[in-house]
């Protein structure tokens, strides 16, 4: 399976609207991070977890010409604003794409998106089918997916298991059924947020201590926020099995 990072930065990417910081002004190409998502190509299907407001030219920079599937994590905007740009992949592929939500996300998308679900559409709007996510496993083509529950701060949110590679976003606290269901995973995406304490985020410490408890091969930091540092300095001091991610990066699990 082939995963790349579309996106690796919080809600407000980086650099942020206005900011004179270091990071912002950063020359460096790695913490340039539009918001968080990943595509996932797995032979049969081309899956991208979390359509955020960067979802469109997330797109066009990985030159993705195919897609299939959305898999969504949780409802807020910086991780659902992009579903109206699937259109040129209704209209290219002559299929709609398949959308999988809990009820609640599914809920949040149908306000966001009304005209999408109205009874009487619009010509060219997107076209998608939904898919609800429960506690159960799910497939996409061969690919089965395995939701794991999560809590960013008092929301409940969803990471997913696929084979050997795990990945999680927004996570504050990871139940011991979730962390039971990770165990043996090969290649862990976690995210780390910043350095100081933050009410819905792991810190930079916080995700080490969790990379360390689960003990993948490979651990990858993601959801970076500017207040985390360049990514250089803090790539230098991370243990050896961990790195950051940055957009654009390419791994095989």
């Amino acid at each position: 399976m082939k995963i790349t990072f579309l996106g690796t930065g919080t809600s407000q990417g980086i650099p942020v609207i206005s900011c004179g910081c270091a990071v912002c002004h950063s020359d460096d190409f790695r913490d340039n991070r539009l918001r968080t998502s990943i595509l996932m190509e797995t032979g049969d299907c081309t899956i991208v977890i979390d359509s955020g407001p960067d979802f469109r030219y997330q797109m066009l920079r990985a030159r993705v010409h195919d897609l299939d599937a959305i898999i969504y994590t949780h409802e807020h905007k910086d991780h659902i604003a992009g579903l109206d740009d699937i259109r040129p992949y209704n209209y290219l592929q002559h299929k709609d794409i398949e959308v999988y939500a809990t009820v609640r996300v599914q809920e949040a998308l149908e306000k966001e998106f009304s005209y999408i679900f109205a009874a009487k559409k619009y010509p060219g709007i997107p076209q998608i089918n939904i898919h609800t996510i429960t506690d159960q496993n799910f497939f996409i083509g061969e690919t089965e997916i395995i939701p794991l529950d999560i809590m960013h701060y008092k929301l409940p949110i969803l990471g997913f298991r696929i084979n050997d590679f795990t990945y999680i976003t927004d996570a504050k606290t990871v139940p011991q059924h979730t962390i039971d269901k990770i165990r043996g995973t090969k290649v862990l995406v976690i995210n780390a947020l910043q350095i100081e304490e933050h009410i819905s985020h792991f810190t930079l410490e916080e995700a080490i201590a969790f990379a360390e408890l689960i003990g993948a091969e490979t651990t990858y930091f993601t959801h970076i926020s500017h207040n985390l540092g360049k990514h250089a300095d803090v790539e230098a001091v991370l243990p050896a099995n961990i790195r950051l991610a940055y957009d654009g990066m390419i791994i095989n699990v």
